[in-house]
């Protein structure tokens, strides 16, 4: 039976989520695994976040410390390699906090280390076979990761199929007093809040996202059309803010913002890890790209390959005709 760990990040007493993805990696490693989670924190949000977890894992790992309220990944690796079993496995995210956190964690646990999987090929022995994405999504690496002395891996958000929330029924146990000494080089000073631009597409239900393939700025208009006969919000990669074509907080992505829309319409873009970071929950994709190679196509419900200033036009004319 193999041990493993879930750190699960969380903000506002919400747990991010891919708590729900983390049991579903783990039945590609061993259908009898051993799942618990870890959540670090301090104070009532701390304690919303646990006890939440407590309908997805049977045992929720709890590590309360003032040293904690923020998530600075120094302090969070000095208390999980006090609290946790150096031979065991060890997820989390692959995201910012994640890869600050998880080099430095696997080397203090004295464990092997692998970044960005995307899938998992089951164990032969202590070898765990790991799919993961190289060239921004063009070609899938499997690796071999031996666990023998644990490990440490980081899980690409959205890669793996989320399970629903069950009835509370976990326990929380509480690992505070092990937490030993935090002491840290780092030190919080404040939170920036990003700009707001003139539209919050963090808040919008259906994006219509643009990509390279929009080719020129008069294009937006174009992605604009279909935007507004849709009810929905125009996004758009990083290559467009770059251009200064729309402004930062259109942005999809690690580097940009974070949505959660049901319907999200990819068009002219290649899903790079980077952008598809950046879209949570389980949205309908649907993708559009002259590339039938497009790493978008992977995790789209629906793909067409397709020009999308040929493609765009003509589905706001239906739209428009319903």
């Amino acid at each position: 039976m193999t041990q493993i760990f879930a750190y699960i990040p969380h903000q506002g007493g919400v747990a991010a989520d891919i708590a729900l993805e983390y049991p579903a990696a783990a039945a590609k490693i061993d259908a009898s695994s051993t799942l618990t989670a870890v959540v670090t924190g301090s104070g009532p949000d701390l304690d919303k976040v646990a006890n939440g977890l407590t309908s997805i894992y049977k045992e929720v790992i709890k590590i309360d410390n003032a040293a904690l309220a923020y998530p600075n990944a120094e302090v969070v690796r000095k208390a999980l390699v006090n609290v946790l079993d150096a031979s065991a496995i060890v997820f989390a995210p692959n995201d910012t906090f994640g890869m600050d956190l998880c080099p430095g964690l696997s080397i203090k646990m004295d464990s092997a280390y692998v970044a960005d999987a995307v899938d998992f090929e089951g164990m032969e022995g202590s070898l765990l076979k790991v799919v993961r994405q190289e060239l921004g999504g063009a070609v899938s690496t499997h690796v071999t990761c031996d666990t023998a002395a644990g490990a440490v891996i980081t899980l690409r958000p959205g890669a793996f199929i989320p399970v629903e929330a069950g009835a509370a029924g976990g326990t929380i146990v509480d690992k505070s007093a092990d937490a030993g000494d935090l002491a840290a080089k780092r030190r919080f000073l404040e939170i920036v809040e990003a700009e707001v631009g003139d539209v919050d597409i963090t808040k919008s239900d259906v994006l219509v996202s643009v990509g390279r393939g929009i080719e020129e700025e008069e294009n937006i208009e174009i992605a604009q059309e279909l935007a507004e006969a849709m009810k929905a919000v125009v996004s758009c990669s990083r290559p467009i803010v770059d251009a200064k074509w729309l402004e930062k907080s259109r942005q999809v992505g690690t580097s940009g913002q974070t949505v959660k829309p049901k319907v999200y319409m990819a068009m002219g873009i290649s899903g790079s890890f980077q952008h598809m970071g950046g879209i949570k929950g389980n949205p309908f994709i649907v993708a559009v790209n002259k590339n039938p190679k497009a790493p978008i196509f992977q995790v789209a419900d629906v793909g067409i390959v397709q020009d999308i200033l040929e493609f765009m036009p003509e589905l706001t004319e239906k739209v428009k005709s319903m």
